[in-house]
C-alpha cells in the first residue's frame, strides 16, 4: 500500500481538490493507497474539509495539530503515521503534480527506496523569491557536501527508510537534507511546479528567513566554522596594521587622529557580536533538544479506525 502525506496549513480550499485528485490518479493505475492530511493548526476551515474528505472517501484520514508546528513537523507526524509499505509526500496545493506519484511508484517497484522529486523549474515565484532559494539552496549544499539545487519535499520513501527517519530523536529535523543523509538506493524523478488549486501561498519574507535559519542549525555547523574564519581574518587585519604602526613608529612619522584605531575597534566589536550570535543559536539549539518536547501535539484525529 502506498500512503500519500500532505502537510496542510490555511488551505481548505485545496483539501478536497486534493483528495480527488489523488484518489483518481492512484485508483485509475490500480495502486492500493491511504492519504493522510495533517492539519498543522489552520485558522481557517482546513480541519473540517478533512473531516468532511474523510467521511466522502474511507482512504482518507486526518490529523490535526494543537497548534502551528510548522511544515517539517507536519511531514513527520505523517510519516510517523504510515501503515503503508511506501510513502510519498506532497504539497497539497497541488504544486506537486500527483501523477508524478506513479513515476515514483513504479521506480519503487524495481527496488528503488528514495526517489527523489527534481524540480525542472520553480514556476512563477518572484524574483526576489527565487534568488533567496537559490542562496540558500547553495549555502546548504555547500555545507552539508550534498546538491540540493533542486531540492524539494516531493519525494517516495520506502517502508524501511520512513522507520529510520522515525527512529531519529532530533526535535529540529530538516527533511529535505535529513532524506538525503539517511543514503539507501535513490532515483530521481523531474517535474515543472504547477501553479496553486486555490488560494496564496502562506511562505512570507520573514517565515523564509526563518526557516532557513533554523534547518541550516539543525542541519550543519558550517555557521560555527565561519566564527574561526572570522577569527583569522581578524588576526591578519590585526598584524597588518601592527607591522604599519611599527614601521611609522621607527620612521618617526606622527599618526595623524584615531582612524585607524576606531576602524579596528568597529570590525573587531562587529566579529564578537556575530560571533556570539551565531553561538546563541547554537546554544539555543541545545536547549530546544535537551528539554525533550514533543516535536508535535495531536489534537484530534479522523478517518477510518483513526490514526492513533
Amino acid at each position: 500500500m502506498l500512503s500519500v502525506i500532505l502537510p496542510a496549513y490555511n488551505e481548505e480550499k485545496n483539501i478536497a481538490p486534493a483528495a480527488e485528485r489523488i484518489s483518481e490518479v492512484l485508483t485509475a493505475e490500480g495502486i492500493e493507497y491511504e492519504i493522510i492530511f495533517v492539519d498543522d493548526g489552520s485558522k481557517d476551515g482546513t480541519w473540517s474539509e478533512i473531516k468532511a474528505a474523510s467521511v466522502r472517501d474511507p482512504s482518507v484520514r486526518g490529523r490535526h495539530f494543537s497548534r502551528n508546528f510548522g511544515k517539517e513537523a507536519a511531514m513527520f507526524a505523517g510519516l510517523d503515521s504510515v501503515r503503508g509499505d511506501c510513502a510519498v509526500v506532497l504539497d497539497s496545493d497541488l504544486q506537486h503534480p500527483p501523477e508524478k506519484i506513479i513515476e515514483m511508484y513504479r521506480l519503487w517497484e524495481q527496488g528503488y527506496e528514495v526517489i527523489e522529486g527534481i524540480k525542472d523549474d520553480r514556476g512563477s515565484e518572484s524574483v526576489f523569491h527565487r534568488f533567496a532559494a537559490d542562496s540558500f539552496y547553495g549555502l546548504m549544499s555547500r555545507a552539508t557536501k550534498i546538491d540540493m539545487s533542486s531540492s524539494s519535499d516531493f519525494k517516495l520513501l520506502d517502508r524501511k527508510v520512513v522507520d529510520t527517519l522515525n527512529a531519529m530523536p532530533e526535535k529540529h529535523v530538516f527533511f529535505r537534507a535529513m532524506s538525503f543523509w539517511v543514503g539507501f538506493r535513490r532515483a530521481e524523478v523531474r517535474y515543472s511546479v504547477q501553479a496553486r488549486t486555490a488560494g496564496e501561498s502562506k511562505w512570507s519574507t520573514w517565515s523564509l528567513v526563518k526557516y532557513a535559519l533554523n534547518n541550516i542549525t539543525s542541519f550543519s555547523a558550517a555557521p560555527l566554522h565561519l566564527i574561526t574564519v572570522l577569527g583569522y581574518a581578524m588576526l591578519i587585519v590585526s598584524v597588518v596594521f601592527g607591522v604599519i604602526s611599527l614601521v611609522q613608529k621607527f620612521m618617526n612619522v606622527a599618526q595623524e587622529g584615531f582612524t585607524t584605531v576606531n576602524i579596528l575597534l568597529l570590525f573587531s566589536a562587529s566579529v564578537i557580536m556575530i560571533s556570539l550570535g551565531i553561538i546563541g543559536f547554537y546554544i539555543e539549539r541545545i536547549y530546544d533538544e535537551i528539554k525533550g518536547r514533543p516535536r508535535y501535539i495531536v489534537a484530534e484525529e479522523c478517518g477510518s479506525d483513526n490514526i492513533g
